[in-house]
């Protein structure tokens, strides 16, 4: 600069402009080496975060349907959004700012021991006090930011609650009462969040006034080291100068350990997810379940999802290819329990079952799962387009096969009169279509699959006479040559069974066909005449 200022004086033009290119184009560096630095650790903290979301996302697809009956979507939604987010930053941060700062400390530190290793000594006495707070208004942080996610992860799952039954909602004329119950959570998320940011505006209070303690000290000791010959002003200056460049690292060090607290309890979420066991596990050595013919025979099973209530109590069954099994019984009775477990939803406690003599523990989830078609009562469809839903599960379909299928189930005369027939959208949850056509999409989902064994949930939703005859008539076609389980609602269904099996608390009572029952049964002529007459 003081040569530049010697140019500018004589009036050097050719010089002066040779020093400001040379100048531009350190400065020009400097930035560009910034820019490749900043952009080098966004971009692997990023991709850091991208590989936990799809590893938490793969976990979660492999846990039970018990797992996710008792866990709020919300909430799930902001682990695998708001705190991986969240962990990236941290990553970005510590590689961008932490680590530098610690170099700087170690290397200024050195220099002031260089200089006067009393002084330096001296100083330091602070800073294991300083170390103490910071550590202990990290605990406190990450306390807060723990109830802090969890109050944002509550208000997420509300949000998610009450817009997927905003049809509830205001049937009930219920807005008010969301209203003031998203007030009272959305008020206990500020609290947590202001929590937070009091203990982080603390710290940095106390942090501040032990860095002016650690001056005022600086400057005494520095006078007695000049008094006792051992330091002289230039150089006391000197150290004043390197206890400067302390400052910034400092106060960056100590804002990013507050972030990485914050942080961690992102983290704490993210692998509370990931160490979460699946209760149904794949044998490491289990085959693929060959093409079945649909033979099924439960053995002395028994199940429970609390241990204080059994579900099913030392079942016994015997299914035999294309026959048609219907489940009567009242709710609670077992029937649901009984078809989850061959499709190995859960795992029975004892007992053992079999598809065409092979245990279905020993077999591949995917190949089990793929022969076994089911049709829910609840017909849940996914955002996208109405073929996408029908070849659902496959990434590259046949679209004259999703064509065919939804023929067999009575929907490929209502999709065609669609704006855009097969590639019509079909909003979340399916909204845009009536009850009867969601169904006739499922049962043309099932049809896709061609499946050996079939579990029909039968809807008792009100559907017109119309829209109840066709999908009828599409069940009937789907369950033509192949072994069905029906948890029965309907008087042509129980008719139609080969065998129907009465339920009640776990056991299979009574069994036999329509006639058989009436004539000869004890619970079915009571249950016929309650549920079906």
């Amino acid at each position: 600069m003081g040569e530049m200022a010697g140019y500018i004086g004589m009036g050097d033009v050719g010089a002066i402009a040779q020093l400001a290119g040379l100048a531009a184009i350190i400065f020009l560096i400097k930035g560009t080496v910034q820019y490749g630095q900043d952009t080098l650790m966004a971009k692997t903290a990023l991709t850091i975060a991208l590989d936990l979301r799809k590893q938490v996302y793969s976990h979660l697809q492999r846990l039970n349907i018990s797992y996710f009956e008792k866990s709020r979507t919300g909430d799930l939604s902001y682990r695998l959004t708001e705190d991986i987010d969240r962990t990236g930053e941290v990553i970005n941060k510590f590689f961008h700012q932490f680590i530098p700062c610690i170099l700087q400390l170690i290397v200024v530190l050195g220099y002031m021991l260089y200089i006067n290793w009393q002084l330096t000594l001296g100083t330091l006495i602070i800073a294991p006090l300083m170390a103490l707070l910071i550590g202990w208004f990290g605990e406190l942080l990450l306390a807060f930011s723990h109830q802090s996610q969890h109050r944002t992860s509550n208000l997420s799952a509300l949000i998610t609650e009450v817009f997927n039954g905003i049809r509830i909602v205001q049937a009930f004329a219920a807005e008010e009462y969301q209203i003031a119950q998203f007030s009272v959570e959305a008020e206990q998320n500020r609290q947590a969040k202001y929590m937070a940011e009091k203990i982080k505006a603390l710290q940095f209070v106390v942090v501040g006034f032990l860095e002016a303690m650690s001056v005022i000290l600086l400057f005494f000791l520095g006078g007695w080291q000049i008094s006792q010959g051992n330091l002289t002003g230039e150089g006391f200056i000197s150290y004043v100068t390197g206890v400067a460049l302390l400052i910034d690292p400092i106060s960056l060090t100590t804002s990013n350990y507050s972030e990485f607290k914050a942080g961690e309890a992102s983290c704490d979420r993210i692998f509370e997810l990931l160490n979460i066991e699946p209760k149904v596990i794949e044998k490491p050595e289990a085959i693929a379940l060959p093409p079945v013919r649909g033979k099924v025979e439960y053995k002395n099973v028994c199940f429970s999802y609390q241990p204080e209530k059994q579900i099913l109590k030392n079942l016994s069954l015997l299914v035999r290819s294309g026959e048609i099994i219907a489940l009567v019984g009242a709710s609670g009775a077992g029937k649901t329990t009984l078809v989850n477990l061959l499709a190995r939803f859960y795992d029975a406690q004892s007992g053992e079952i079999f598809i065409d003599d092979i245990n279905i523990k020993d077999v591949t989830l995917t190949s089990l799962r793929r022969q076994i078609g089911i049709v829910p009562q609840e017909v849940t469809l996914f955002s996208g387009t109405i073929s996408q839903n029908i070849a659902f599960g496959q990434l590259d379909y046949n679209i004259d096969a999703v064509k065919k299928a939804a023929k067999v189930a009575n929907a490929h005369q209502f999709i065609t009169k669609l704006p855009e027939g097969y590639q019509t959208w079909v909003g979340e949850r399916g909204v845009n279509l009536s009850g009867g056509q969601r169904q006739r999409i499922a049962i043309a989902r099932a049809v896709l699959e061609n499946p050996r064994i079939l579990i029909l949930d039968e809807a008792t939703s009100s559907l017109d006479s119309e829209s109840e005859s066709l999908v009828q008539e599409a069940l009937e076609r789907l369950m033509q040559d192949r072994t069905v389980f029906i948890i029965a609602h309907r008087l042509t269904t129980v008719r139609r069974a080969n065998r129907i099996l009465v339920m009640e608390d776990g056991e299979v009572l009574e069994s036999g066909n329509h006639k058989e029952l009436l004539e000869k049964g004890k619970l079915y002529p009571r249950f016929y005449q309650q549920q079906f007459r």
